[in-house]
């Protein structure tokens, strides 16, 4: 099994930063992509950026210029910065990573529980 923990949510106000992190522990093998997503209130969940493990990033086009992933493999932890926040970036951030338990060819997928990012106009 693998756990997923993030940190680092919070109040901020609009055009402020905040960094999320998310450490995976646990039977950890190999992990492929890691990201993040959000779901805010009566809205479905969406991806809001994600890093293979070689590094190679994409991003939602909403938070594309703000918001930066990266990944320490040695750690098993990715990071989201977020600068220039809006309101509407006000959700549940959740961390997910694929991990291939050893002896298998298939990825799992595992999420974190959450963490609130609140921005304040």
């Amino acid at each position: 099994q693998v756990q997923l923990v993030e940190s680092g949510g919070g109040l901020v106000q609009a055009g402020g930063s905040l960094s999320l992190s998310c450490l995976a522990s646990g039977s950890i093998f190999s992990i492929n992509d890691m990201g993040w997503y959000r779901q805010a209130p009566g809205k479905q969940r969406e991806l809001v950026a994600t890093i293979t493990s070689g590094g190679s990033s994409t991003y939602a086009d909403s938070v594309k210029g703000r918001f930066t992933i990266s990944r320490d493999n040695a750690k098993n932890t990715v990071l989201l910065q977020m600068n220039s926040l809006k309101p509407e970036d006000t959700a549940v951030y959740y961390c997910y990573a694929d991990h291939r338990p050893s002896g298998t060819l298939r990825y799992i997928r595992y999420w974190g529980q959450g963490t609130q990012v609140t921005v304040s106009s």
